[in-house]
């Protein structure tokens, strides 16, 4: 009996009855779930822990930490036909842990995957290719999503960063204290889920004399709405034109004074 480490819904995988299929890892197995029928195993490689799982319509992507004689053999992402079954690509060969991988709303042929090693990754699929890798995180990288155009990440250290996808570079970053565990953005929304590791803080336990956890060990949930305009004002000085004498009343030197106003 093995312990579920991750449990995935299919999109739009529902049957006949309404009910959903499933995929559950567990140690080193892949299990694909429907119900009346017997657990499918997708993928199980004996001793090498599946680190992250992740599903879309058609294809399985699942994050394995490589155990063996081989050394030089790094952790990998392999991906699975939904329907068949049967494996499609290998991605990456890296010395740390896949903590996460995104195939769900990513574009298509594209996967993006965040590992121990501190580095975003974009990998092609129709190469089993890194495309674009990023780094800004100061430790491991623990969540991850992308669109057409841009990255977001999230990190141990409770860093969360927005990437421009073409360029690779850092348009935007927030830091919370607790880890990122979870993030989903949309076109003008992203929310942030950062979980302390201590599940059992002081004054968590009906035990304690205490009942309220101090705020620095809870959990907490952001909502960023990129939508709404909090740009400071233009100051009246800086769009004054020459006809007005209206930037006189705020006490700014000018770079360009008036001469003579007529």
């Amino acid at each position: 009996q093995k312990l579920v480490g991750s449990l995935q819904f299919v999109p739009n995988g529902l049957n006949i009855d309404g009910n959903e299929t499933l995929l559950a890892a567990a140690e080193d197995t892949v299990y694909l779930l429907k119900p009346d029928t017997e657990p499918k195993v997708l993928h199980s490689i004996y001793g090498n822990t599946v680190t992250c799982l992740e599903v879309s319509s058609n294809r399985v992507a699942c994050g394995v930490r490589n155990v063996g004689w081989i050394m030089s053999d790094g952790n990998k992402v392999h991906i699975y036909c939904l329907q068949t079954a049967q494996p499609l690509s290998t991605l990456g060969n890296a010395l740390g842990d896949f903590t996460c991988v995104n195939l769900r709303d990513s574009p298509p042929y594209l996967a993006v995957t965040g590992n121990k090693d501190r580095k975003v990754r974009v990998y092609d699929l129709r190469t089993s290719k890194a495309v674009i890798s990023l780094y800004g995180h100061q430790l491991g990288v623990s969540c991850v999503q992308m669109d057409d155009w841009k990255i977001v990440s999230g990190g141990e250290e409770g860093l969360v960063c927005v990437w421009e996808q073409r360029m690779g570079t850092k348009l935007w970053e927030m830091h919370s204290r607790h880890p990122v565990r979870h993030l989903r953005f949309s076109a003008h929304t992203l929310i942030t889920a950062n979980i302390p590791n201590e599940k059992c803080p002081r004054g968590a336990s009906i035990m304690d004399d205490d009942l309220t956890a101090h705020r620095r060990h809870r959990g907490i949930i952001y909502v960023y709405d990129f939508s709404v305009n909090k740009s400071a004002p233009v100051l009246p000085i800086c769009c004054s034109s020459y006809d007005e004498d209206v930037g006189y009343n705020y006490n700014i030197a000018l770079s360009m004074p008036y001469d003579q106003i007529r």
